[in-house]
């Protein structure tokens, strides 16, 4: 595997929850990171965790309008991580989710073009919506609502995916993607809406964990250092076709919640409420082509990663 160590990298969304991470993997490597943020999701806590160190620049930029001027710059590997991917977010900012997947998306592939770099897109299992498939291998082309009230995060990751082919086809640029299930940890928003933090914050505080329907939907769950080994693995991989990225440990939302109250020691019951739309059943990644060619095994176990996160959730500051 090519290593990172003097490479110069570009992250775009590099505030976010796991673009964060990602960054500082690289700068733990060695290697020269370039940020770029606009805040809309991203949080300044984590710009300031990764300018503590000498080799992170940033540059405060809205990409789906236009990108910093990198004249001059020699750019070794850019990640395309800027969409804001909570299902909060789906209802109240849609159109500029929808830009940054697709106009935000085609500058970023301008720019590999340009200076020759390595590019991979940040895709999601929202990719595959409800699933008719299960588990979900990358061959499966999906089951979605194109006008859903998710549509807005899965039509246009399935854009940015096609463009980043299309690029790669036509253009001749070097492109990765991957699928990303869900992932959690440290420095995810504790207002984000998804399961985990919300489990865990309600748990913190001795309240009911809310359900949606009857808690029987599936997903499976990735601690985002391993998500993180994951991305790099296939960025190093010599395949431009899509990888699932996640864990193939498959929970029921119920039983994620019995276990969050369980490892926290909580006192909290549950609750149930209506099933959003197009929440999709079941949720879980077919594994078998990152672990036959990347190598890669996800390492922490769910409890493991639920106690790291909700240490983190403990501390954030009132």
């Amino acid at each position: 595997m090519v290593s990172a160590e003097g490479k110069t990298i570009l992250v775009a969304g590099a505030c976010g929850f796991i673009p964060g991470h990602l960054c500082e993997y690289y700068l733990n490597l060695g290697a020269r990171v370039i940020g770029v943020d606009n805040f809309i999701t991203g949080q300044r806590a984590t710009r300031e965790i990764l300018e503590t160190y000498d080799s992170f620049s940033f540059e405060e930029h809205n990409i789906f309008q236009s990108l910093p001027k990198f004249k001059g710059v020699a750019i070794d590997y850019i990640f395309s991580m800027a969409s804001p991917a909570s299902p909060k977010d789906f209802g109240e900012i849609p159109l500029e989710i929808m830009r940054v997947n697709a106009e935000g998306t085609r500058k970023l592939l301008d720019l590999a073009r340009e200076k020759k770099a390595r590019f991979l897109e940040a895709s999601t299992s929202e990719v595959y919506g409800n699933p008719e498939v299960h588990p979900q291998g990358e061959d499966y082309v999906g089951c979605v609502n194109p006008i859903g009230i998710r549509s807005c995060y899965d039509e246009s990751k399935r854009y940015a995916e096609a463009l980043t082919m299309a690029y790669h086809r036509h253009h001749g640029v070097d492109t990765r993607i991957v699928r990303i299930f869900n992932t959690y940890g440290p420095r995810m928003r504790p207002d984000d809406g998804r399961v985990i933090p919300n489990f865990i914050g309600q748990a913190l505080r001795g309240k009911d964990l809310t359900l949606y329907g009857d808690g029987g939907q599936t997903r499976s769950f990735c601690y985002v250092s391993d998500l993180v080994s994951a991305i790099n693995a296939v960025m190093f991989s010599g395949d431009p076709t899509p990888f699932n990225c996640g864990s193939e440990d498959e929970y029921t939302v119920k039983e994620c919640a019995q276990l969050i109250i369980s490892y926290l020691n909580s006192p909290s019951g549950l609750s149930y409420k209506p099933l959003p739309e197009d929440d999709p059943v079941r949720r879980r990644p077919s594994l078998e082509k990152i672990y036959r060619l990347c190598r890669y095994r996800p390492r922490i176990s769910f409890e493991d990663g639920i106690k790291k996160t909700a240490y983190y959730f403990k501390n954030l500051t009132p």
